[in-house]
């Protein structure tokens, strides 16, 4: 089930989903005020791959700066509803990207006002560029620098993709990372989508597409600079309750429509959380999507 959240002219404060936990469930839709809605994936045959059937919401913002804040937020509220279960550690796994990081830094800036207990929120990366710890390349880098001024964090649930200083080759850091990571699934898993459809280092027409044996695969061979890096697979990604691709510009804008179909051939197609996904796209982004009316 896809539905079409309004646009936003100003960040809202959206209402809590459901909850999510590390399991498949469904939830209803969130925020979703009739006005259009995006196609419902299309059923993929046995041998392509498939995804979870959770509900999908499409958010629209008029410019990247609006989805920043409002996913920051939603976030933001997000985990605490989670940590509401005095019990539970939140998996979150992040991502890298313009996009991502500005919600990074809209995230921060509201934590002095939030009941966040970071001691309870576990730190997980989707893909890593394989270089060295200090090169500006490296996601983990910029996140930890952004995260570390606000976040009390512990060690041992803050969990980078090893870098090239580290381990001898890309396939033997994510051998370590698979082990590291067992068969934890995700509360949250936060992506970003390269203009072919790409998520996380798992690309179209490309073998890392195609290691559905593996949590964790290095690629020595990337279509962008650099090209080796390590990347969950796509069935480790659908091991997310939630998923929620940030998307802005009018370059993604087709590869935004396929994927929100379910077309089978680019990765962001068949990634889903099992309860939810949601679509925070800007206008330029969502430019390819039709409206529809529809009514819940």
């Amino acid at each position: 089930m896809t539905a079409d959240a309004a646009d936003h002219s100003a960040p809202p404060v959206p209402p809590a989903l459901p909850g999510a936990g590390t399991g498949p469930g469904e939830a209803s839709v969130a925020a979703a005020s009739g006005e259009p809605a995006a196609p419902a994936a299309e059923e993929a045959s046995a041998s392509e791959p498939v995804a979870p059937a959770g509900v999908e919401t499409v958010a629209r913002y008029a410019s990247s700066t609006e989805l920043v804040e409002a996913v920051a937020e939603r976030l933001l509220e997000r985990l605490e509803t989670l940590q509401a279960d005095p019990e539970k550690v939140v998996q979150l796994c992040l991502t890298g990207g313009r996009t991502a990081t500005r919600v990074y830094t809209a995230l921060t800036e509201r934590l002095d006002a939030s009941t966040l207990d970071t001691q309870r929120l576990e730190l997980w990366w989707s893909d890593e560029r394989f270089v060295a710890t200090e090169d500006p390349d490296r996601h983990a880098g910029h996140v930890l620098a952004i995260l570390a001024g606000k976040l009390s964090m512990r060690s041992d649930l803050t969990h980078p993709m090893p870098a090239a200083d580290g381990l001898a080759d890309s396939a033997a850091a994510a051998a370590s990372y698979g082990k590291e990571l067992g068969e934890t699934g995700f509360d949250i898993c936060l992506l970003g989508m390269g203009p072919d459809g790409h998520v996380a280092s798992v690309f179209p027409d490309h073998p890392s597409f195609e290691a559905a044996g593996h949590p964790v695969i290095g690629v020595t061979d990337s279509p962008f600079p650099p090209s080796e890096r390590i990347s969950l697979t796509v069935p480790t990604l659908n091991r997310s309750a939630e998923v929620w691709f940030l998307v802005t510009g009018d370059e993604k804008a087709d590869a935004v429509r396929r994927s929100v179909a379910g077309d089978p051939t680019v990765p962001a197609g068949v990634v889903r959380g099992s309860v939810h996904t949601w679509w925070f796209l800007d206008r330029p982004a969502a430019s390819a999507l039709p409206y529809h009316s529809c009514s819940f």
